[in-house]
């Protein structure tokens, strides 16, 4: 079964994004920011990752560039998840490492489709 961590600071937001990720079949890791989120990658590198921007201790975009230095850190397909939607922060997203990127508030129908489009479902 593949794994998706889930990286957001917001407790509501990392069990309705569960919720969504479980029945696309994926086993579900959380973690409350970059820093923890690290930790687990360093232990078990995930399938995928959803990641929100503005966290506490480490946000997501420092993460992802950490991220894509470690080993095998290219391997995850990271799907930032963000309020933040100008083009601006997509684009330093996407040249930071992030394979997509989706607005908050996110619906099943949407979280699916990304996931389809980056080869996860």
């Amino acid at each position: 079964m593949k794994t998706c961590l889930i990286v957001d600071d917001s407790r509501v937001v990392r069990k309705v994004a569960a919720r969504i990720v479980r029945d696309l079949k994926f086993e579900v890791l959380e973690a409350g920011d970059g820093a923890d989120a690290m930790r687990q990658c360093r232990q078990q590198m995930p399938d995928a990752i959803l990641l929100d921007w503005n966290m506490p201790v480490m946000n997501g975009l420092d993460f992802l560039r950490a991220l894509r230095r470690e080993e095998n850190g290219k391997h995850p397909l990271v799907v930032f998840c963000s309020i933040e939607n100008d083009a601006e922060h997509i684009n330093e997203a996407l040249s930071s490492g992030a394979d997509e990127f989706i607005m908050k508030p996110f619906d099943a129908d949407i979280l699916e489709s990304k996931f389809a489009e980056v080869g996860l479902v």
